[in-house]
Parts: C-alpha cells; sequence; structure tokens
C-alpha cells in the first residue's frame, strides 16, 4: 500500500511512519520542519509543506496514495484548533485527489462514556481531564464532525493517556465507542492500531476506542 502521514514528526505519526515502512508499505511523510524528522528509507518519501490549512499546497503529497492517516493533535492547551484546522484541509485535498481511506486520531473524553467504566474514571479522571482541556477536547470534536460529514472512508481513533512504551501489539478495542476501564495506550500501539484498520472492514466509519 502507498500511504500519506500527516504529523510524520509527532509521537503517534512518527510511530506510523516506522511500521508502516517495516510493513513494507510505501510513505510519503508530510513534515513542516525537515530538521526535525530522522527516519530514513528506500520507500519513503519526505514532503515538507508550510502548513496543513490549504489544500492546494496537501493535493501533491496525496498524490497515487492508497490511504492517508493523521497523528495531527495539539502539543498543549495553548495551541488553539490545530485539529480541527488541519483536518479541514486535509480532507479537502482527500476529496480533490480522490483519497478515499482515511484514519485519525482524537481522544477518549470526545465518545462516550462506556458501559462498565470504573466509578474512578467515570466520576474523577474523566471529568477533571475534560475540563482541564476543555478547549482541546472541543477542537477534537470538531475534527470528528468534520470527519464524518466528509465522503472519505473514514476510521476514528479514540487512545486514553498516551505514554512512551514500546510496541506490544496487545491492547483492547472497541469498535463504535471507548474501552471500559481504560487507563494508558503506548503511542507505538495506537500507530498499530491506525495500520491494522486499514484492512479492516469493521471499522469503516466507525470510532475505534483502544486502551490496554
Amino acid at each position: 500500500m502507498k500511504m500519506t502521514v500527516f504529523g510524520a514528526t509527532g509521537g503517534i505519526g512518527g510511530q506510523v511512519v516506522r511500521q508502516a515502512l517495516e510493513a513494507g508499505h510505501k510513505v510519503t511523510a508530510v513534515v513542516r520542519d525537515p530538521a526535525r524528522f530522522e527516519v530514513s528509507h528506500p520507500a519513503l518519501e519526505v514532503a515538507t509543506v508550510p502548513g496543513l490549512t490549504d489544500p492546494e499546497a496537501l493535493r501533491p503529497v496525496l498524490e497515487a496514495s492508497d490511504a492517508a492517516l493523521s497523528g495531527v493533535g495539539p502539543r498543549g492547551r495553548k495551541d488553539g484548533p490545530v485539529a480541527s484546522s488541519t483536518t479541514r484541509g486535509i480532507l479537502r485535498a482527500m476529496e480533490a485527489s480522490e483519497v478515499r481511506r482515511f484514519v485519525a486520531v482524537s481522544a477518549v473524553p470526545v465518545g462516550p462514556v462506556p458501559e462498565g467504566e470504573s466509578w474512578l474514571n467515570r466520576r474523577i479522571i474523566l471529568p477533571l481531564i475534560s475540563a482541564f482541556a476543555r478547549d482541546v477536547y472541543a477542537d477534537l470534536a470538531d475534527m470528528e464532525e468534520q470527519i464524518r460529514r466528509s465522503t472519505t472512508e473514514w476510521t476514528i481513533v479514540r487512545p486514553p493517556k498516551l505514554v512512551n512504551k514500546p510496541l506490544t501489539g496487545t491492547y483492547r478495542t472497541c469498535v463504535g465507542g471507548n474501552v471500559p476501564r481504560g487507563y494508558t495506550i503506548s503511542r507505538a500501539d495506537v500507530a498499530h492500531a491506525m495500520l491494522a484498520a486499514l484492512d479492516d472492514p469493521a471499522t469503516l466509519r466507525q470510532a475505534l476506542g483502544i486502551a490496554y
């Protein structure tokens, strides 16, 4: 498969690039600053763009791609509406380029509280996180709504707290909802789930909860 990865210098996007190359795919990694991107591979093309909001600037990086994956998101609460504004540009570029398959990262607080959720998560952790980063999750909710309205064959992956741990390939998922009693997941395993979703018809036009 040939795929385009947005947010390739981030923790999840970088893992998507590495794992996709290891699996034998061809990858176009979209970056704003190539100095921050250290991956090198014969099947890798690095495309430098000034930003992700201009669909015309993004169309060339999607040429001949079978799928697009986005690890774009805010690095902190002060980053502003990064996910929604960039995803708008990506979706328009995908439509113009006739690339259909799209997998993007969101977050657990955007989705519903699952049945069987722990009292700690339901009453303390999720409400605190949602209140503390209200603007971040409002941005992600806007992003999700744009994706749902799009013509793409989308999957939205919703992880809980992200940690920097090695790939395990062993985690729980929930199609259409969040994983109950899920507290953490590594960025490497989120990337693994995103790539696995590409070939899983059950995830088409669905949110996918993921957690250990």
